[in-house]
């Protein structure tokens, strides 16, 4: 299944639909979407983004790179929110060759994890909201600060980690026009890093093997630090996931 949306300027805007949850229950269609920097909008992009219906934009950059790279158009039918969960920038295209990239970027994940924890906490509410739905979240790719609440948010819903895993990877079928971007913004540059752009699946599964290290499971660590307390993952089940007595059908 192919859950990437086809835009021209956007590459990585995906459903988080149709997930099966431990219980036998489903993430719904259309009510939850992740993707690379909704700034490039424009044209017939915009035109089909209006017709999602989104009420509610995530914003996970910095503050610097909105004013830099453009935010999602203003409009009337959406609530905006900047929360800049990574506090300690890196320049991912600069790294060494010999940087690998499952236990790097899986490092990086934790600290963000931890560095962005107020950050974190109010998406998840925002997220849980009655009325927040459909709503879409994303950074600069759409795979990494991205990636780390999609699987926060999938987890707590109950979707298996081993599935978890497999959507980080699906980045991975728009790497290349994530590298072309980055060319196209950055002339006379080289990209010097084999791991850009990348979505192998050990980035993940380090990340939430540190996570559990830690905190005895992800469970916990959204608990105690993001106040996932039982009543806001009911919010979250409540509003994203269809019961399991009822037919998943895809868009």
């Amino acid at each position: 299944m192919n859950r990437h949306l086809a835009f021209e300027w956007l590459h990585n805007f995906r459903d988080l639909g149709g997930y099966r949850t431990e219980d036998g229950s489903a993430v719904r269609w259309g009510r939850l979407y992740r993707s690379d920097s909704l700034g490039k909008l424009q044209g017939e992009d915009w035109d089909r983004f209006l017709g999602l219906g989104v009420r509610t934009v995530i914003d996970l950059r910095y503050p610097w790179e909105i004013a830099g790279k453009g935010r999602v158009p203003e409009h009337t039918s959406l609530v905006y929110h900047n929360l800049s969960i990574e506090h300690r920038p890196y320049d991912q295209a600069s790294l060494g060759a010999d940087v690998e990239t499952g236990p790097f970027l899986a490092d990086r994940f934790l600290e963000v994890a931890h560095d962005g924890v107020e950050e974190l906490r109010a998406a998840l509410r925002v997220i849980a909201a009655p009325d927040s739905g459909p709503l879409v979240f994303h950074c600069a790719s759409g795979k990494d600060r991205t990636g780390l609440l999609a699987a926060l948010v999938l987890i707590l819903l109950g979707v298996p980690e081993d599935v978890v895993i497999e959507d980080f990877t699906l980045t991975g079928l728009a790497t290349d026009r994530l590298i072309a971007d980055w060319r196209d913004a950055n002339p006379g540059r080289e990209i010097t890093w084999p791991g850009y752009g990348r979505a192998p699946a050990d980035i993940m599964r380090l990340f939430l093997a540190g996570l559990t290290e830690r905190h005895g499971s992800v469970h916990t660590y959204a608990r105690e630090l993001l106040g996932a307390d039982e009543r806001l993952v009911d919010s979250l089940r409540a509003g994203l996931l269809e019961r399991a007595d009822e037919p998943v059908a895809a868009p």
